[in-house]
């Protein structure tokens, strides 16, 4: 057989597929010492390691089998999977509004061809129509991709990108904007955003998938809708994450984007908003409003994008027994901002008094958020935060950290002066900061406890 029909396969598994004479696209089962499994083999990525197979299951979900633990495979049939959605021309609608799709990498939607098991990539209108028919009954959609990057490789170059992209599309006419991003650092994007595009007439939508459309649990297409309904008819100009609200398919929730954040590695309902509440939720038959705290739609094109942006700023989370070294070595490398997740109500060790006070006689400016998420930085209570508010340290009230290091890129991107980004930190332009937290707001979801689904019932009546 030639070696374009394993597809990724490499040393010990691609010798096991050999020995079987099966391959990639075979529909097989698969005897094992630990049962039988029936499916469809996969391609791997060339970076994979060469000790198992991997199947598509008849239930729609993919497993790993260990190439150690294969007593035989037999091919039952075989389909070569084609990568390529038939593309249908997105029906266009005068009286519907038009939205803009900007991608900045991975798969916005995708469709799952259950005769072979690929996944296939969509994002032309065309394909997503083919993909999602349901977005041609809510908008005209138009899409762009800006750029192909996993979420953790975004930076200064992706989010000035992406704002200056916003901006031609809303001078453009565009009721609304989406934008796919992977979901690892979709809430650093949408707090950057926030910073860079003020005062926009229309939504802006951040959205993502945390399961691929190849998985049965897939939350792709009821985000894409949801987020593309919001930013055809919703009334909220504002940026947004539109993702999963509970582990259910029910409806999705949208966060403010400097007040969000993904709070879990797997689950579709990982995106939470820290500090407040959500503004609202959004399903495909209505809009459910948690606050009227927000800015409203407007028929202007007019929008404020100020992409400043200086890379010289670090988180550092803040540890027992951290070293001074630490801090030393931000400022032996040029850093000109330093965010401080610190303990308890904004708290470091003594040994790291000196070396963020040669810091901050330097120029550069320490700001100062909480690890715990919820809450304020409260510096004036113990011994501890007032020393570290002589030493020039600024409390950043309830600003998150990934928020307060956004925000703290775009300040030093106008100024160094240390008063000026003293109070350009402080004065809020995106809900960075809340004068309180709702009394209903902080709920860990354990199972039964009485506040929390008196919280969940009361906005869902």
């Amino acid at each position: 057989m030639a070696d374009n029909i394993y597809k990724g396969y490499k040393g010990r598994a691609k010798a096991k597929l050999i020995e079987f004479n099966v391959r990639v696209w075979s529909d097989v089962v698969v005897n094992t010492n630990k049962g039988e499994f029936i499916g469809i083999i996969l391609p791997r990525s060339e970076t994979a390691d060469d000790e198992h197979i991997v199947l598509k299951l008849r239930s729609g979900y993919n497993t790993g089998l260990n190439i150690a633990n294969i007593t035989s495979i037999e091919e039952k049939g075989y389909k070569e999977a084609i990568y390529k959605i038939p593309e249908k021309a997105f029906p266009f609608d005068p009286k519907k509004p038009n939205v803009t799709l900007l991608g900045t990498g991975g798969t916005i939607a995708s469709r799952l061809d259950y005769r072979t098991g690929a996944v296939i990539p969509a994002f032309t209108p065309g394909e997503l129509y083919g993909a999602v028919p349901e977005l041609a009954d809510i908008c005209n959609l138009t899409t762009i991709k800006l750029f192909g990057v996993f979420s953790e490789n975004m930076g200064p170059e992706q989010y000035i990108g992406t704002a200056q992209a916003i901006g031609k599309e809303i001078a453009k006419g565009a009721a609304g904007i989406v934008i796919g991003h992977g979901t690892d650092t979709m809430h650093h994007t949408a707090a950057i955003l926030s910073f860079m595009v003020q005062d926009s007439p229309v939504p802006i939508v951040m959205v993502g998938s945390q399961r691929s459309s190849d998985r049965p649990s897939s939350d792709a297409a009821l985000n894409l809708i949801n987020s593309v309904r919001t930013a055809a008819h919703s009334d909220v100009a504002e940026v947004m994450v539109c993702m999963f609200g509970p582990t259910s398919d029910q409806y999705c929730l949208l966060h403010r984007g400097t007040r969000v954040r993904k709070m879990h590695s797997s689950y579709r309902s990982t995106f939470r908003t820290i500090g407040n509440i959500p503004i609202g939720l959004v399903s495909p038959t209505e809009f459910k409003f948690f606050t009227d705290n927000y800015k409203r739609r407007r028929n202007d094109r007019k929008v404020k994008i100020d992409t400043a942006f200086n890379e010289k700023v670090a988180i550092v989370y803040y540890y027992p027994n951290m070293k001074p070294d630490m801090i030393d070595s931000l400022i032996d490398h040029g850093y000109q901002g330093i965010v401080i997740a610190g303990t308890g109500l904004g708290h470091v060790n003594k040994p790291l008094y000196a070396p963020l006070k040669k810091a901050v006689d330097k120029g550069i400016t320490v700001v100062m958020t909480v690890q715990t998420l919820w809450g304020y930085v409260q510096m004036y209570v113990y011994d501890t935060g007032r020393d570290l508010l002589d030493l020039g340290v600024i409390p950043c009230d309830n600003m998150l950290p990934e928020v307060a290091y956004m925000k703290l890129c775009w300040v030093l991107g106008h100024t160094t002066d240390q008063k000026k980004v003293k109070e350009m930190m402080l004065t809020p332009i995106a809900h960075e900061t809340t004068e309180r937290e709702p009394h209903d707001g902080y709920l860990i979801l354990q199972g039964g406890l009485p506040e929390v689904s008196a919280f969940i019932s009361g906005h869902l009546k």
